[in-house]
Formats: structure tokens, C-alpha cells, sequence
């Protein structure tokens, strides 16, 4: 039973930067926004809760929900009822084997409606099926004004978004390692078909190359949406989700949405006070040094970042080196932000 053994206080002023990003921004998009990824933090928007098709950066949630599902190394055959979709394609025909991980490549590089198809009727059964098992995780995510339709992103009137909803899901993906390794790859070479070929697929989203920060994630197009872009990229402690909806100008939007992102973003750092050991019971030594690392974050405005330190009382022996024994919880403005375990820093026999 973790028992709270310390409860501190620590408030870290940050001054206000006062920049009117409608003075600084001019996007050539219909809807922007630019999140902080640590605190979701609104930093710019422009018609960012006005509903509107988002094309092919739906296949975010489509990744999200493959690499969700723990079924990665799963080998699908491909059938003709599973490719009856239209529009880019990595290239899948009937017959064809194709792990779900390829599947991922195959949706994040290539934009392929057919990778997105048969992950849809693999995981969900079928298309619809899948759109519920969509809107669902968008409700988790307080997507509260998206609806799913399609898992690829072709042209629906019951399929939407909005700026906001889909920075909300690019914040909620990005925490997942693996979508960012797959999503920042430059290009990927896999093995599928039937017989098996070794192919090489590229990278759409150009950000990856024209700004030294990005790390993905997805572009977009029809003629309905318009150019669409969900972005991230990481300096230092910052991180940013940027999306543009109906944007012609949108790799340059983006670098603007960016740039404004960090430069109103401050980075800090904060230990926590903890004790430097815990009692152990039935050991050679009667207690063990623990460690919590340096805690890093970035924010906008200023505001007061407090701490929990929540411990065991005590351990029994024999304790290895890098066990969790307790965790702290880090909470800006009242609301939890992030968790960091406690750990023991050596082993006692």
C-alpha cells in the first residue's frame, strides 16, 4: 500500500509574454490551432472549434487505434471486399500478406486508403464497425465535436472534425512511442505481398525535412477539405501539436504556428524533495537509497506548479535496483499534469 509521505508546494513564476498572435500569424488556413502537448494549453487558434473535413489526417486515430490494439506483429491476408476504397494506396492487392505494423507505414507514409481499410476490417470487423470503435476513443479524448465515418478520410457529410478536436488527438498520439517512430520516419522499407517483395515507402509531410523541430505527424487532402496538416515537434522541454484545416499556404502556416508555439513557451525544471533513503526490514543494511529524476516542463504564462510525493513506508527485503517505490505527481494550476516514479538508486540482499 503506497501510503503519502510528503506533500510540497512549489511555485514557479513564469512572466506573461504578451504577443497578439493576430497581429504576428497570417495563415493562409480556414482553421488553426497550436497546443501545448504537456499542459494542452491553447497558444493560437482561428476558427479551431468550426467543424469541417479533415481527409487524411483521420488515419491518425486509425494508427492510434492499431497500435492500441497490441496486435502489431499480427499477419493479415488481404482480400478484394477489403480494398474496395478508393483514392492513394501503398499498394495492397487481393492476396496479399501485410503484418498490422506494415499497415501503420502503409496509412502514416504512403497516406494509403487501402492500409487504412483492411486495419478498419481486421480490428473492427468491418468499416462501420471500426467508425464506432473511432468515435469511442474520440470520446475518451474529448473529441466532443468529431464524428468518424470513414477510417481513411475520404469525403463524408457525417465525417468531421475540428482544429481543436484533431490537436487533441495528435497530443494524445504523440505520447505513444511508437506512433512518433513511425510518424517521423523519413521513409520505411517492409516486406508484403504475395509473394513477399521488399518495398520502400516515403513520407508525405515535407515539415520533416523543412523544419528542424518536427516530428511528424500527418498530412491531408481532398477536394472537400482542402490541404489539411496535424504537426508536432519538440524543442527542448516544448512540445507542440499544430493542425491547419483548408490551408494552401500550410507548410508555411505550420512553421509560423510553430515558431509562435515555442517562443511563448518558457522551459523550467524542478526536483522534488524526497528523503534520501527508505527503511528496509530483513536486510543487511536497514535502508536503501532512493532517486527521483530532475522533472522537466514548459508552460506559457505565469502560473504555480506544485507537487506530491507519494512513498512506500517502508520495504522488505531483498530490494533490486529500479524498483518502483512510489511515484510523484506534478500539477500545474491544480490540474495533475505529469507522474514521475520513485525509484531505488541500488540493490540490497
Amino acid at each position: 500500500m503506497l501510503k503519502k509521505l510528503i506533500s510540497i508546494c512549489v511555485i514557479l513564476s513564469m512572466s506573461v509574454l504578451k504577443v497578439s498572435a493576430s497581429q504576428t500569424l497570417n495563415l493562409s488556413a480556414e482553421c488553426a490551432v497550436v497546443i501545448n502537448v504537456y499542459t494542452g494549453e491553447i497558444l493560437y487558434s482561428k476558427n479551431a472549434d468550426m467543424r469541417h473535413s479533415m481527409a487524411s489526417t483521420t488515419k491518425i486515430m486509425t494508427s492510434l487505434l492499431a497500435i492500441e490494439s497490441g496486435k502489431l506483429q499480427s499477419e493479415i491476408i488481404v482480400s478484394d471486399a477489403m480494398l474496395r476504397v478508393e483514392g492513394t494506396s501503398m499498394g495492397l492487392v487481393d492476396g496479399d500478406s501485410v503484418s498490422l505494423d506494415e499497415l501503420l507505414y502503409g496509412m502514416m507514409l504512403s497516406s494509403g486508403n487501402d492500409a487504412a481499410n483492411v486495419v478498419a476490417v481486421f480490428l473492427g470487423g468491418s468499416v462501420e464497425a471500426f467508425s464506432d470503435m473511432m468515435n469511442k476513443r474520440a470520446e475518451e479524448i474529448g473529441m466532443d465535436n468529431t464524428n468518424f465515418v470513414t477510417p481513411s478520410g475520404l469525403d463524408s457529410d457525417e465525417h468531421y472534425s475540428t482544429a481543436y478536436d484533431m490537436a487533441l488527438l495528435g497530443a494524445e498520439a504523440v505520447r505513444n512511442p511508437k506512433f512518433v517512430a513511425v510518424c517521423s520516419a523519413q521513409s520505411a522499407s517492409l516486406t508484403f505481398g504475395n509473394p513477399p517483395q521488399k518495398r520502400t515507402l516515403y513520407n508525405h509531410n515535407k515539415l520533416l525535412k523543412y523544419y528542424d523541430y518536427a516530428l511528424g505527424i500527418k498530412t491531408g487532402f481532398t477536394k472537400k477539405s482542402g490541404r489539411c496538416l496535424v504537426s508536432y515537434a519538440k524543442k527542448e522541454s516544448s512540445e507542440l501539436v499544430a493542425v491547419t484545416l483548408n490551408a494552401p499556404d500550410d507548410w508555411n502556416d505550420h512553421k509560423k504556428l510553430l515558431d509562435y508555439g515555442f517562443s511563448v513557451l518558457k522551459n523550467g525544471s524542478v526536483r522534488a524533495d524526497i528523503p534520501a533513503y527508505l527503511p528496509v526490514v530483513g536486510a543487511v543494511a536497514d535502508k536503501v537509497r532512493i532517486n527521483l529524476r530532475e522533472h522537466n516542463y514548459s508552460f506559457k504564462s505565469g502560473a504555480k506548479v506544485t507537487y506530491k510525493v507519494f512513498l512506500n513506508k517502508f520495504l522488505y527485503a531483498p530490494v533490486r535496483e529500479n524498483t518502483v517505490v512510489g511515484n510523484c505527481v506534478y500539477y500545474l494550476n491544480g490540474v495533475a499534469v505529469d507522474t514521475e516514479p520513485v525509484v531505488t538508486a541500488e540493490s540490497v540482499s
